[in-house]
């Protein structure tokens, strides 16, 4: 029975929706540790849960392997990734169809970024060189695919500005894009304030704020560096501080929950949690999903 698409499930939502995202791990012993994660997650009840896909399609089958697992294990609705990285428009399409025929109906639609070592974005032979573009191909292929886009509140690393990172950000969704769910941040005025410019662009679809609870200074240095996201000063110190690991994932878990009641107080449409295969947010999302 196909998927029941996650714009359908914002249009009747009597609540935020809670959703989290899983990786594919790279070895058995990855693959252990995730499905015991995702099996201590799976009694939250998240609305849906998304499955990233590695640069060049490096992940592809284990993507959909993951994404298999999860149905499996009880998760309602599964997300798969999918990039326009390394594949021409033949193998997007036969990796497309693939999903489709096995029930999947919602597409994470992203352009990717480059594949390890590089740092220049490359069109593949015959490929697509924005996610506006993927979108359109997904649509044009099968129209009842939701496409859910990226948006960065503190804007693309690579765009001009955040003005011209909002207009990209339109044409994806004039090419068929369903919703919005936003890279990591760490103070939420950045996500109320990209809200505002969005609404103000013109956009209406909704918009997921995408919550990531720190586990160590260390992790979170790497994260930002990539990704462009703000540091806070204060959480960087708290974590500095922290004793153990232990302490600096209480720390982080502290403090996402501070984001999350402030986001839920303000009306957000949905909690997105990137967990990192790790169960250690299941007491936040279980506060989330009892809040909600």
């Amino acid at each position: 029975m196909p998927d029941t698409t996650i714009a359908e499930l914002l249009r009747r939502a009597a609540r935020p929706l809670l959703s989290f995202e899983f990786f594919p791990p790279k070895d058995e012993k990855g693959l252990d540790t995730l499905r015991k994660a995702a099996g201590q997650l799976v009694a939250a009840r998240p609305d849906f849960v998304t499955v990233t896909y590695g640069a060049g399609g490096s992940t592809r089958e284990r993507t959909l392997e993951v994404c298999e697992l999860l149905r499996g294990m009880g998760f309602a609705v599964v997300m798969p990734h999918l990039t326009c990285v390394g594949s021409s428009r033949a193998e997007l399409l036969e990796y497309a169809d693939e999903l489709h025929r096995r029930g999947y109906r919602n597409i994470m639609t992203l352009r990717g970024d480059p594949p390890k070592g590089e740092t220049v974005f490359r069109v593949a032979k015959d490929g697509l060189a924005h996610a506006s573009d993927l979108v359109a191909l997904l649509k044009g292929r099968h129209a009842d695919f939701c496409c859910g886009v990226a948006g960065y509140p503190e804007k693309h690393p690579e765009a001009a500005s955040l003005p011209a990172d909002i207009a990209n950000m339109k044409a994806k969704l004039a090419a068929g894009g369903d919703f919005i769910t936003t890279q990591l941040f760490f103070e939420n005025r950045f996500y109320a304030d990209y809200v505002r410019r969005c609404r103000e662009a013109g956009v209406t679809q909704p918009i997921l704020p995408g919550i990531m609870p720190a586990l160590s200074h260390r992790q979170i240095q790497r994260f930002t560096a990539v990704c462009g996201a703000t540091f806070p000063g204060p959480l960087a110190t708290r974590l500095a501080a922290a004793a153990d690991d232990a302490a600096a994932a209480q720390v982080g878990m502290a403090w996402a929950q501070e984001q999350v009641e402030q986001l839920l107080r303000d009306g957000v449409p949905g909690i997105h949690l990137y967990v990192l295969n790790r169960a250690h947010a299941a007491p936040l999302i279980a506060s989330l999903r009892r809040a909600g």
